[in-house]
């Protein structure tokens, strides 16, 4: 057992930042609710509206386009309405990649007759040629795609997406809930008409996230009807502490991002080295290592080994890993997201992800390395040089 916890598992969540904190603690003081137009209103609503315009300014957009929601889901389900528009055609039908997270392929307000499916490369990224011809044998489309996967890392073409899409007189939305705070944002440069964002993947809090508009979208029909809080879109007095610890969290975050994911990137470096050289993980190889990935994923796979008996492995070591989305990974069954990448069900089920931070030291990646060391030899169940089984 090492002596202190080691969080590597980042792209679940993230430690809530000492500067979201304090602006959070500060909200709450307030008495104010920031629809009234008295002093204590007019505080709140400042707060507010300081961090409207840091996430805006965070991906390049007007602060007037930025849409507080509860999380990223609900972001997600805001974006995918039917008939929206910004001329005059509505879009009819949902594209959703495969490697989509799963508040995407729910498919929002769509019926799920209007949802289609583009493949993915065997190597996790998006299959451009799959979408041109979806996008060819059917009426305007909104088009969602994530820009970071959260299992692989893997960066998706999101810019020449946007250009198929907009060609075919379609829209699109961007899942950036990953990659916020890793890479660098611009939502008019990716292309997107819409984009969501969380909090607590950059060290806000949970519970917060965002929708940000990159043109002028017609048709966003609000998922709660009532007041006229966030200029119609999204009814219901706003979550004041919450907000403004996001607007904290991306104002702390933005300025050192480029030289923090340097470091992160060195560091995950060196720990798929070790991974592949601990005796008793040979076989063990990284998925989606040949792509550009983000520079804090790390999805390390050994055929016949079950996941989530490693992930408990690392935990009574004291190290917090994990075997896929946080959102999926408490359940026995093969990640969708390799399945789509043409894994066959054993693989997908044999999976580990380590995702690093901004604060993630050496030391961590040596009680990683460890924990790895002592549970290898015991976990792999199958003959060292089998092939990984793909469909």
């Amino acid at each position: 057992m090492t002596s202190k916890r080691v969080y590597l598992d980042w792209n679940a969540t993230t430690p809530l930042r000492p500067e979201a904190l304090a602006a959070m603690t500060a909200a709450l003081e307030l008495a104010g609710n920031p629809s009234s137009i008295h002093a204590e209103g007019r505080a709140a609503r400042g707060l507010v509206e300081q961090a409207r315009a840091a996430v805006a300014a965070a991906v390049g957009a007007s602060a007037r386009d930025v849409v507080f929601t509860s999380g990223g889901t609900e972001a997600i389900m805001l974006a995918l309405t039917p008939g929206l528009r910004i001329g005059s055609q509505p879009v009819e039908r949902l594209l959703v990649s495969a490697i989509e997270h799963a508040a995407v392929l729910s498919g929002g307000r769509f019926a799920r007759e209007q949802i289609e499916v583009v493949e993915v490369t065997p190597e996790g990224v998006l299959n451009l040629d799959h979408l041109r011809q979806l996008l060819a044998e059917g009426p305007p489309a909104l088009m969602s795609l994530m820009l970071a996967n959260n299992e692989t890392g893997a960066l998706q073409p999101v810019e020449q997406a946007s250009e198929i899409v907009h060609a075919a007189g379609g829209m699109l939305h961007v899942d950036a809930i990953q990659a916020l705070g890793k890479v660098p944002l611009r939502i008019k440069e990716l292309g997107a008409e819409l984009m969501s964002l969380s909090a607590h993947k950059i060290g806000g809090p949970k519970g917060v996230g965002a929708l940000v508009l990159g043109a002028d979208v017609q048709g966003l029909e609000p998922l709660l009807r009532g007041g006229g809080q966030e200029f119609g879109r999204r009814a219901g007095t706003e979550n004041v502490a919450g907000i403004a610890g996001f607007g904290a969290a991306v104002s702390a975050a933005l300025p050192t991002m480029v030289e923090d994911m340097a470091r992160v990137e060195e560091l995950r470096d060196r720990l798929e080295k070790g991974l592949r050289q601990t005796e008793g993980s040979l076989g063990g190889f990284v998925i989606a290592e040949s792509v550009a990935r983000l520079p804090n994923t790390t999805l390390f796979a050994v055929p016949g080994l079950r996941a989530e008996t490693a992930v408990i492995g690392f935990d009574l070591a004291g190290v917090a890993v994990s075997s896929g989305s946080a959102c999926s990974s408490g359940k026995v069954q093969p990640s969708h997201v390799l399945q789509a990448m043409g894994y066959g069900p054993e693989l997908a089920q044999s999976a580990i992800r380590i995702s690093l931070g901004w604060s993630s030291s050496e030391s961590d990646i040596e009680a990683c390395l460890n924990a790895w060391k002592r549970l290898a030899g015991n976990l792999t169940k199958r003959d060292h040089e089998t092939v990984p089984e793909r469909f």
